[in-house]
């Protein structure tokens, strides 16, 4: 009986080296699916924009921006809230040219894109 289990413990690990095991069932394309669904919700949010919106109802519809800015104008502060919109390297780092800013003076939407960006 030893002999047996002894045998069968050194054999049975070279019968399964050739086994693999896929957890998840998508394979290598689930973690695409997250950054797909976020940048196509994103842009549909984005296209609904409309200007003088206050920056905290922003925030709550889209949540917490990939990257923040704050900028002083004047006596004007100025936010920038940036939002992942586009994919342009699959290197699995979000940039801020993978992303649509959202422009705010003083708390209130002013404009959003690269123009209103550069504007300030």
């Amino acid at each position: 009986m030893k002999k047996t289990l002894i045998a069968a413990a050194l054999v049975l690990p070279l019968t399964l080296s050739g086994c693999v095991i896929s957890v998840g069932g998508e394979g290598d394309y689930s973690h695409h699916s997250d950054w797909e669904q976020k940048e196509r919700k994103n842009r549909k949010a984005i296209s609904t924009l409309e200007s003088n919106t206050a920056i905290e109802d922003i925030k709550r519809r889209f949540g917490t921006p990939d990257f923040s800015e704050l900028h002083q104008q004047n006596n004007d502060e100025i936010s920038v809230l940036f939002y992942r919109t586009q994919r342009r390297e699959g290197d699995g780092i979000t940039t801020k040219d993978e992303c649509t800013p959202l422009v705010f003076k003083n708390g209130i939407l002013i404009g959003w894109g690269d123009a209103a960006y550069k504007n300030i």
